[in-house]
């Protein structure tokens, strides 16, 4: 049994940092960019970092601390990984009274991205993730993932519709069970941007998980924001550049439940299987919360169906690498 605890434990870690390189939490630090102060640090189990351009150094370092206070106080709603958050009081008894308005906020905009996808985008799907997460964790799971009746099972669980928001309360059947895994990151990230413009800020990059750009850099030019190649770590396989826009990528690789890669975290809320068709999909858009959230969708969807739904969608622009290395660009 403490095997059993200790391996999935490990598997739930794994999940929210996978892929990347975790630093510490610091304070900010100047760096030889004239003007440029900058942070880094974790959040939402992800690498996160503010890139601030300043005048007054001070200022820029009271601005960065204000920005982290507000993205903690975001993660204490929306985190899975804290026990006293908002979500996973939710997930535990099916009933949240008095929401916080931001959980309202993302809950209602996963709805909608929801109905826009078809359902590729649903918050419900956690029953997935803790099936596999049990089922990957034991010495002897077997290699052909969780037996079919067990996916039927969890899928019973899952589906947007079941969800119930009202501004009093939120409302859903037992056993069904909430992530914001796949737009958390944007939503903060879009939440530090508003506090950084209120503020006077005109030029800064904020990734809080997913990456947004306040305006252009100091010398006029795009931010440049690079996808990292989904099969050599370090390796850049395309750069963006980006002048008041948001960018996310989403991609298998991201974690995989199991050595042979069959298995991984974006799961189909259609039939309980696992994003196989892209390596990697990158969205542009004008704010980092529905480039999250479609990124995932779009991990499960052909490429006419995208490029079908991008009118409607919010996203300008989408870079996808298909399963053989191809990379094919869409554009709204």
């Amino acid at each position: 049994m403490t095997q059993h605890l200790s391996r999935r434990r490990f598997i739930q870690i794994s999940a929210a940092v996978a892929g990347l390189s975790i630093a510490s939490l610091g304070t900010p630090r100047a760096k030889a960019d004239t003007g440029l102060v900058e942070w880094r640090g974790t959040l939402l189990g992800a690498v996160a970092t503010i890139k601030l351009h300043h005048g007054d150094r001070r200022e820029a370092e009271r601005l960065i601390a204000l920005s982290i206070t507000e993205a903690r106080r975001l993660e204490r709603l929306f985190s899975l990984y804290l026990t006293d958050s908002a979500l996973v009081a939710l997930n535990r008894t099916g009933v949240l009274l008095d929401p916080a308005p931001e959980l309202l906020d993302i809950l209602a905009r996963s709805k909608r991205y929801a109905e826009l996808t078809d359902g590729r985008f649903d918050p419900t799907v956690q029953p997935l993730w803790t099936l596999y997460a049990d089922h990957f964790s034991r010495p002897d799971a077997n290699p052909n993932g969780p037996p079919q009746q067990a996916v039927r099972d969890a899928l019973a669980r899952i589906g947007y519709r079941k969800l119930s928001i009202d501004r009093d309360r939120v409302v859903m059947p037992r056993g069904t069970t909430l992530t914001l895994n796949g737009i958390a990151q944007g939503y903060v990230t879009d939440k530090v941007v508003d506090l950084l413009r209120s503020q006077g800020v005109q030029q800064s990059l904020v990734d809080m998980g997913e990456a947004r750009a306040i305006g252009p850099r100091p010398d006029g030019q795009p931010w440049d924001v690079a996808i990292e190649d989904p099969e050599q770590t370090g390796r850049t396989a395309a750069m963006l550049p980006i002048v008041d826009r948001a960018v996310s990528t989403s991609g298998a690789y991201g974690f995989r439940f199991d050595p042979q890669g069959r298995f991984n975290h974006l799961f189909d809320p259609h039939d309980g299987g696992c994003a196989q068709r892209y390596r990697s999909v990158t969205t542009v858009a004008a704010n980092a919360t529905v480039a999250d959230a479609l990124s995932t969708a779009f991990s499960l969807m052909a490429p006419s169906e995208i490029s079908a739904l991008l009118p409607r969608s919010g996203i300008e622009r989408v870079h996808l690498i298909d399963s053989d290395g191809a990379a094919v660009d869409l554009v709204a």
